[in-house]
């Protein structure tokens, strides 16, 4: 029997047709699904990956709140390939970190973002509960729905997000609670010119004038409290470098994504200049465009010791409450660990520059 010929174009769509079926893939595609209602959230169980979770954050949300998280800009992580390894036993796999003292099961954390009541109606405490359960230590944010004390009993171990304002003293004070409530940690967030310094009027917040600290006044903030203080938003290697001079106990890269400006550099492409700047002397965190475990592979083979993961952490948030949540950070694990034994790293130590190709595009 003579089959007929069939073009390439043909072929292609026969293969799309097939492909049409996957519940997860036509999540991505639009709202109006084939064979499915409209809107159908995706049950927990039938996720691949990460990304998948971001269709169902936009059937939950309205246009404008999805806006705050969707997409973001992945093109440096995207030009970063793997050199695997085979030959290398990783049956004592281990992705366990020590970052100022505190153990934690793998180098990822969930970064801070206000505001959370916006994206599922348990807010703050459905995030700590999910971060909690997986094991996850969070940067709770200061513009919050609920209180310090709540957000830190739902997860122990959690750091403290601040931002500047003139009132240096009145920092100090957040930084000094945040010490007394059990906080681990304290991230001061510099440079987010698109939202302002938080000021606070009884227990609601509001954006204010940016207000750009000196170098004395850090110090002032380091020295008020005894805790670890992170820079979140330093870019350039000279200041990485008098942080690491001035005794900041560790910095963490960011461009605080939709906030800014297009034109800044991603954080993971500065990595290797900010790396060198600090020479081993503190932790080198960085933030921006996580979506698979293999990008954290990625960051600590660029100099960073760890990562904070916000944008999906949300999208679980948005459409599952803290079982979202807890998803998100298992799955980012997961492929973590299958990623390692695949280059060939059976810890975070081994993991180094040559298990890594940067392509210039």
């Amino acid at each position: 029997m003579t089959l007929p010929a069939i073009d390439r174009r043909r072929a292609l769509a026969s293969f799309a047709g097939l492909l049409a079926g996957s519940p997860c893939l036509l999540a991505q595609a639009s709202p109006k699904l084939r064979g499915e209602p409209p809107g159908r959230i995706t049950p927990l169980d039938s996720f691949a990956n990460v990304p998948e979770f971001e269709p169902m954050a936009q059937r939950k949300l309205s246009a404008e709140t999805f806006a705050r998280v969707a997409g973001g800009d992945r093109s440096a992580l995207e030009r970063i390939t793997f050199r695997p390894r085979m030959m290398v036993p990783t049956s004592d796999l281990d992705l366990t970190l020590d970052l100022f003292g505190q153990q934690m099961l793998a180098p990822i954390l969930v970064g801070p973002a206000s505001r959370q009541t916006r994206f599922h109606p348990d807010g703050e405490r459905a995030n700590a509960e999910g971060a909690a359960a997986a094991t996850t230590v969070i940067v709770t944010a200061e513009r919050s729905g609920v209180s310090l004390e709540e957000s830190v009993g739902a997860a122990p171990g959690a750091w403290r997000q601040l931002y500047p304002n003139a009132d240096l003293n009145a920092v100090i004070a957040r930084a000094q609670e945040a010490e007394s409530a059990g906080c681990r940690a304290i991230c001061l967030t510099l440079g987010d010119t698109g939202r302002g310094p938080a000021l606070r009027t009884g227990r609601e917040w509001s954006d204010g004038a940016p207000v750009r600290y000196t170098w004395d006044q850090i110090e002032r903030l380091r020295n008020a409290v005894d805790l670890p203080l992170v820079l979140k938003g330093v870019m350039a290697p000279s200041e990485a470098r008098i942080a690491a001079e001035r005794g900041i106990s560790g910095i963490a890269l960011s461009n605080h994504g939709t906030s800014q400006p297009a034109g800044l550099a991603e954080p993971v492409s500065m990595l290797p200049e900010v790396s060198e700047a600090v020479e081993g002397r503190i932790p080198v965190l960085v933030d921006g465009g996580f979506r698979r475990g293999g990008d954290v592979i990625k960051a600590i083979a660029l100099g960073a010791s760890a990562a904070l993961v916000c944008r999906p952490v949300l999208w679980g948030l948005s459409a599952y409450g803290a079982p979202g949540v807890r998803k998100v950070l298992e799955m980012l694990q997961s492929e973590l660990a299958r990623d390692m034994v695949q280059v060939g790293a059976a810890s975070l130590a081994a993991i180094r520059r040559d298990h890594i190709r940067v392509h210039n595009r």
